[in-house]
């Protein structure tokens, strides 16, 4: 079975929660995800030359996740983000200015990436900043033309706007957002709200090949050119929500690679994110029989 190289590039940072710190970032997070169901996860990021940036490299070392495409800058300082979570394990975010991810670097072995990536994830949130931006864009320009690009929407506060969101959607392949940001989008591009229509809309506006709506305990819905998959949501218990839809979308990456049906893919996403749902913090080990590929 072929191992797949999937990158995810933007903002690593630490979660700081009222009892703890944990090591997140969306594009870390998913890369991590990678990693755990099986294929190889590589962060493209910048940290400080700091104490969190130094335990961060530590700790993705420690959970196997290769470090080398994560530049370190001696200027800024690594990212975090306060963290607050709502009685339903949902999150609120508050994030500092002028951190390492604000000012991303692409270092050799990112460079070098790219020759053999076969998917990268991206965000809104790293594409705050102007040199970021200049950046993130200017590396998924850079790649071949096969290789998938995921937009993860993720939008957090006002760290967007129409031409970021514009310029994503333009560059990518796949689209994944949630209940709330289709809202937004849907009002911001002047598109009908109702989900089907929205989802079919990006498809066809955007040439897209997929768009993945999440709705948290309401389930899911994947929309392409030519199918339309719908999952219920799962009756688990949430302990948090932080890293679930980091974890489907590596799911859906990796399926889509693969080349499976669509409603697997999604059922296997689905399955996933719910057991992250349940464990606290983003980085959960997942359990041999949730793997999309299994260990050699």
């Amino acid at each position: 079975m072929k191992q797949f190289t999937i990158a995810g590039i933007g903002e690593l940072l630490w979660d700081v929660f009222a009892e703890k710190e944990a090591l997140g970032g969306a594009p870390v997070n998913f890369t991590y995800h990678v990693n755990a169901l099986g294929a190889a996860g590589v962060p493209v990021s910048t940290v400080g030359a700091d104490h969190r940036g130094s335990k961060a490299l530590e700790e993705l070392a420690r959970k196997g996740v290769k470090t080398s495409a994560i530049s370190v800058c001696t200027d800024y300082p690594t990212g975090y983000v306060d963290i607050e979570l709502n009685d339903d394990g949902s999150a609120r975010y508050r994030f500092p200015d002028g951190v390492a991810w604000d000012y991303l670097e692409i270092n050799n072995a990112a460079e070098k990436l790219k020759k053999g990536l076969d998917a990268v994830c991206f965000g809104t949130l790293a594409q705050r900043s102007d040199q970021s931006r200049r950046v993130i864009q200017g590396y998924l320009k850079g790649l071949d033309k096969k290789t998938l690009k995921i937009f993860d929407v993720n939008l957090r506060l006002h760290f967007y706007s129409v031409p970021i969101i514009e310029e994503s959607l333009m560059l990518a392949d796949i689209v994944k957002l949630n209940d709330e940001e289709s809202a937004v989008l849907a009002e911001l591009f002047n598109i009908i709200p109702e989900e089907k229509d929205f989802l079919k809309t990006l498809v066809q506006r955007f040439s897209l090949s997929m768009v993945i709506l999440t709705r948290g305990s309401a389930g899911s819905l994947i929309v392409t050119a030519d199918e339309i998959s719908e999952q219920r949501g799962s009756t688990v218990r949430v302990v948090d929500t932080v890293g679930a839809g980091d974890s489907f979308t590596a799911a859906v990456a990796i399926g889509y690679l693969q080349g499976l049906p669509l409603e697997e893919i999604h059922l296997r996403a689905s399955e996933r994110a719910a057991y992250v749902c349940t464990k606290r913090g983003a980085m959960v080990a997942v359990p041999d029989h949730l793997k999309m590929i299994p260990d050699r």
